[in-house]
């Protein structure tokens, strides 16, 4: 069984930075790709960024240039740093991981930007 668990959310006033983690646990398969998503109230869940175990990434429109994603295999992490926030960047930020096509998520971290 693999279980995620993000941390490193909060409120944070805009302009500031954060930097989410998400751990993963259990058995997983060595090549995988992990990803971050973000669902802002009343809006759908959107893909904020995926890396894969050899380091490809991609990322959305929206968030190139503020939003930067790495992972450290070692310790099966992954992480999103986001800075310059602003208000619409608020959600709850969800970590995915995807291996052998099927894909476990994390309960997510809630990020909150006041203006």
């Amino acid at each position: 069984q693999v279980q995620l668990v993000e941390s490193g959310g909060g409120l944070v006033q805009a302009g500031g930075s954060l930097r989410l983690s998400c751990t993963a646990s259990g058995s997983i398969f060595s090549s995988n790709t992990m990803a971050w998503y973000r669902q802002a109230p009343g809006k759908q869940r959107e893909l904020v960024a995926t890396i894969t175990s050899r380091g490809t990434i991609n990322s959305a429109d929206s968030v190139k240039g503020r939003f930067t994603i790495t992972r450290d295999n070692a310790k099966k992490t992954v992480y999103l740093q986001i800075n310059s926030l602003k208000p619409e960047d608020t959600a709850v930020y969800y970590c995915k991981l995807t291996a052998v096509g099927v894909e476990y998520w994390g309960q997510g971290t809630q990020v909150t930007v006041s203006s």
